[in-house]
């Protein structure tokens, strides 16, 4: 509990100096990577490091300031700094901290921490070796490789209010990924696989991983481009997920009141195919977005943001809720320099009872996408436009690979135009999406 008692004891003398209000955001621990590229080791980190965040409010008037330095002398000296910076700051009006009622109260244990997941260092080196040289041996024409990566962290989060409010939890985090290149022809293509997780044990194999990518790298060989037209386009589950990004964003606070979203006014409206169940969630056990309390303090939930088609829940902290006269749905994420704005925690798109492969083979003639580039996207508009890359399908049949081509759309028809979910869905990042189909778009290319 150090660093709980260091953060309160900090925003005590904090009220002391001058102080109406104040809340500090802790962060320590340490974070490992090893890079490896044709089985020799390239990069090697290994760091131990600590932060505090510090806001503090006189009267409506606030200011941030971070330090990595826990000195006593230093914390006072800081302390007073943004003190007197808080003072020179212009007031506004929707600033301040949660009401103490909204406070969290029970903190439940989301499973966040591997205690078992120890490795040595030549061990994390040895994970990228294999998953390197399982893509290198899949096939003679993988003939190079951008190298292969392990990477764990292990995080104590602490966060106190002047309103009582002091909690923390520990987390860690694994990762695991490779990067191949083939070749055929004269030209090559790269593409890469990765698998990350809360728990050591629930990675994928070096062995799974390295198949991965390898398939996926092998199967962009011989691209070319298509006829402009329109089509209809598959999403695979990555790019799927990429998509769930811009809703995510749209559906944000900060977006919102500052009315750059798409989606501004359109609470209760249907926005997406009926059918469509999207949910930002914070207390999924072991998930990598998962927290018992945002970064206000308050507690977090599970959230329904589309239901059925239907818009239903923006993502609010504090400040966005009051400019837009909401309640905070407990989303907000804190850096140690900036202000809590609000985020995504595992936000997903519900699962499908349709396989992939069946998808698939509902298409005559259109595109599945494994690669997206660029960034066309309209926040405020939603206009879409992206460079893309992956398979044409032909008569239900993946036939050849595609690339130098650009999809288009807006996002508001493209969520109406989800036409069937994949039941493929894996949380694989704090976005996750199934596998989905959207009627037409337009594809342009030769």
């Amino acid at each position: 509990m150090q660093l709980v008692d260091l953060a309160t004891d900090t925003l005590r003398e904090a009220k002391r100096l001058g102080a109406d209000a104040g809340d500090i955001i802790i962060a320590a621990g340490e974070s490992f990577s090893a890079g490896v590229r044709l089985g020799k080791v390239e990069k090697i980190q290994n760091s131990h490091e600590k932060r505090m965040g510090i806001r503090l409010f006189v009267g409506k008037s606030s200011a941030i300031t971070s330090t990595a330095n826990f000195a006593r002398e230093t914390l006072l000296a800081l302390v007073e700094e943004t003190v007197a910076l808080a003072r020179a700051t212009a007031a506004d009006e929707y600033t301040g901290l949660p009401l103490a009622s909204e406070l969290a109260q029970d903190l439940p244990d989301l499973d966040l921490e591997d205690v078992n997941g120890t490795l040595s260092t030549e061990e994390k080196i040895a994970l990228a070796c294999e998953a390197e040289a399982v893509a290198l041996q899949a096939d003679p024409r993988i003939t190079n490789s951008e190298g292969g990566e392990f990477s764990n962290s292990s995080r104590e989060i602490v966060f106190a209010n002047t309103l009582g409010f002091a909690g923390h939890y520990r987390t860690t985090n694994y990762s695991l990924s490779v990067v191949p290149v083939a070749s055929q022809n004269g030209a090559m293509q790269r593409d890469y696989w990765h698998s990350s997780h809360r728990k050591l044990r629930s990675l994928d194999t070096p062995s799974a991983i390295g198949q991965k990518a390898a398939e996926r790298t092998l199967r962009r060989l011989g691209a070319r481009r298509v006829k402009t037209q329109e089509a209809p386009v598959v999403f695979d589950p990555e790019m799927a997920a990429s998509l769930l990004r811009h809703l995510a964003a749209a559906v944000s606070g900060v977006s919102l009141y500052r009315k750059t979203s798409f989606l501004l006014d359109k609470l209760g409206e249907h926005i997406a195919s009926p059918g469509l169940w999207i949910e930002d969630n914070a207390r999924l056990p072991s998930a990598l977005g998962s927290k018992p309390f945002d970064g206000e303090g308050l507690p977090t939930r599970c959230i329904p943001v589309v239901e059925d088609g239907i818009l239903t829940n923006y993502l609010l902290d504090t400040y966005s809720a009051r400019r837009l006269g909401k309640q905070s749905t407990g989303s907000a994420a804190r850096a140690f320099a900036d202000a809590p704005a609000a985020g995504p925690t595992n936000f997903v798109l519900r699962a499908g009872s349709t396989s992939p492969q069946e998808i698939i083979q509902s298409v005559r003639s259109g595109l599945y996408v494994t690669e997206l580039s660029g960034f066309g996207v309209n926040p405020v508009t939603g206009d879409y436009s992206r460079g893309a890359v992956g398979m044409w399908i032909e008569n239900g049949e993946l036939a050849y690979p595609v690339e130098e081509i650009t999809i288009a759309g807006n996002l508001l028809d493209m969520l109406k135009n989800i036409e069937v979910l994949g039941n493929d869905l894996e949380l694989r990042s704090t976005i996750a999406a199934p596998t989905l189909k959207i009627t037409r778009m337009m594809i342009a290319g030769e």
